[in-house]
């Protein structure tokens, strides 16, 4: 009973999957990530396609080879729908012949949509067409920006009630994961919260350690410059946006 996507982008080598529902806390239901791979399970969610899913793409395993092992033993498949994108950055499909209509899924050149009890399938189209569209765009922009055409399209026909947002970029745990559980316009609430993320904390996620860098860059003097650069920037942002609203930019 969900609309997502899957996806890496081809500039950066991250990998996100983004999800909005009409029901509670989807975020911490279906997506399942990686460094470098992104699994989203939904419908009558087993969280297994998740879980077990992670460990085969973490071996190298091929999407699709991981979904025809997650179909072949679930006795239960046909209510079942997942997309996944492996560590080559190639995405397979499934969506049970048991889902709610409008279900379906959609494969792109580096992301997929799927979705179920949708309005139809202009959610899937629309969701697609806009990622495709807003190629131009920060990832986590462009995947908030392909929701919410999906949104306007007809979303899930029961209504909005959560989102989720998480990004990979090159390690086991997320540079990004944001959700909003129980709110009357999630996706909106995601936009705000990845606002209120870029005023310090995707900066300090800059400085966190990595595999290659074990113990980080703990330059608090240089972090706390960018800090402030960064809220002067913004502030300067948000007098010029005022201004062009009241119409006295100079």
């Amino acid at each position: 009973m969900t609309y997502s996507i899957v996806a890496k982008d081809k500039e950066t080598g991250m990998v996100g999957v983004i999800v909005a529902s009409r029901f509670f806390a989807a975020g911490a239901m279906v997506p399942y990530m990686g460094a470098d791979f992104a699994i989203a399970s939904q419908s009558w969610v087993n969280p297994l396609w998740g879980t077990e899913g992670r460990q085969m793409l973490a071996q190298g395993e091929s999407a699709q080879h991981v979904l025809n092992c997650m179909v072949a033993k679930d006795e239960g498949h046909a209510t079942r729908q997942c997309h996944m994108l492996d560590q080559s950055g190639s995405s397979a499909a499934f969506t049970g012949d048991d889902c709610i209509d409008f279900a379906g899924h959609e494969i792109g050149d580096g992301f997929s949509v799927a979705g179920n009890m949708l309005a139809g399938k202009e959610v899937v189209s629309e969701t697609a067409r806009a990622y495709c569209d807003h190629l131009h765009l920060p990832f986590a922009e462009r995947l908030m920006t392909a929701m919410e055409a999906g949104e306007a399209a007809g979303g899930d026909k029961r209504g909005k009630q959560s989102a989720g947002l998480v990004i990979h970029r090159g390690e086991s745990y997320p540079w990004l994961d944001i959700r909003a559980d129980d709110h009357e316009d999630p996706l909106a609430e995601l936009r705000r919260l990845y606002d209120v993320a870029q005023e310090t904390y995707l900066i300090v996620a800059n400085y966190l350690p990595t595999q290659e860098h074990f113990s980080g860059r703990p330059d608090e003097a240089d972090l706390e410059g960018k800090i402030e650069a960064n809220k002067a920037r913004r502030e300067q942002d948000g007098k010029k946006s005022q201004s062009r609203a009241t119409g006295t930019e100079m």
